[in-house]
C-alpha cells in the first residue's frame, strides 16, 4: 500500500529538481492561461492553503483553504516574474511545513468537514493528504517538461486512476465506459458500454487532463474535468 506522505515527499522533490534546471518558466504550461511560472506559484500557495486547512481540521481554527477565488488567483498571480531560484526556493520551502502538518493528522480527523473558500465547495479531512499528492503530481506533469504519468510507480498510477473513475462515476453526466490497462487493469462506469483502452499512463492522462493522445478505442467519450 503506498505510504501518502513519503510519496509526497518523493514527488516534491522530483518536482523541485526539474523546476530548477527548467529551461522557460515564461513557457506555457499544459493548464490554460497559465505559464509554468504561474503552476509553480500554485504549487507554493497551494502548500500554505492546506497548512490552514491541517489547523482547521485539527486546532479547529475554523480557516478555510483561501478566503475568496479571487484571492486566491491574486496570490498566484502576484509570485509571477520572480527570479527562478526564488521560486524554486519558495517551492521548497513552503512544501517543509506541510510536511510536517501533514503528519500531524490522524484518523479522528477524517471526517472533519472543511471549506475551500468560505460556503464554498468541501470536502473532508481525511483528504488533505491525497490532494497534496495529487496536486504536486498532476502539476508537475502540467509542467510540460520531461516527466509525465508514465513515469510514476504502478501503485500510484492505479491510485490516481481509481480516484478519477470515482470522480466520473459522480458526475451527472457520466459516460458509460469499460476501461482496461495493457497492465491488465479493468475499470468500469456505468453499463461499460463503450471500450477503452491503453497504458496505464495514457489512461490516467486521459481521464486526469482529458487527453486522449495515449488511450484506444472506437469511441473516445468526453469527460467531465477535473483537477
Amino acid at each position: 500500500m503506498t505510504d501518502l506522505l513519503t510519496a509526497i515527499d518523493d514527488q516534491t522533490a522530483l518536482l523541485v529538481s526539474d523546476a530548477r534546471h527548467c529551461p522557460d518558466l515564461a513557457a506555457p504550461s499544459l493548464c490554460q492561461g497559465w505559464s509554468r511560472d504561474h503552476v509553480l506559484n500554485h504549487i507554493a500557495r497551494n502548500a500554505e492553503a492546506l497548512i490552514r486547512l491541517v489547523g482547521s481540521a485539527v486546532d479547529g481554527t475554523g480557516e478555510t483553504m483561501y478566503v475568496s477565488p479571487e484571492a486566491r488567483d491574486a496570490e498566484i498571480d502576484d509570485g509571477v516574474g520572480r527570479a527562478q531560484p526564488e521560486l524554486v526556493a519558495d517551492v521548497q520551502n513552503t512544501a517543509v511545513p506541510l510536511a510536517a502538518a501533514l503528519r500531524r493528522l490522524t484518523p479522528d480527523h477524517a471526517d472533519v468537514v472543511l471549506e475551500r473558500t468560505p460556503g464554498g465547495p468541501t470536502f473532508k479531512g481525511g483528504m488533505l493528504t491525497f490532494m497534496r499528492l495529487r496536486e504536486v503530481v498532476y502539476h508537475h506533469v502540467d509542467l510540460d517538461l520531461a516527466f509525465d504519468f508514465e513515469d510514476l510507480d504502478a501503485e500510484l498510477q492505479v491510485l490516481f486512476i481509481e480516484n478519477e473513475v470515482k470522480r466520473q462515476r459522480a458526475a451527472s453526466t457520466a459516460p458509460s465506459l469499460t476501461i482496461r490497462s495493457d497492465e491488465g487493469d479493468d475499470w468500469s462506469i456505468g453499463d461499460g458500454d463503450v471500450h477503452v483502452s491503453g497504458s496505464r499512463g495514457g489512461i490516467l492522462r486521459w481521464l486526469a487532463r482529458q487527453d486522449a493522445s495515449g488511450v484506444r478505442g472506437d469511441a473516445i467519450p468526453d469527460l467531465t474535468a477535473g483537477l
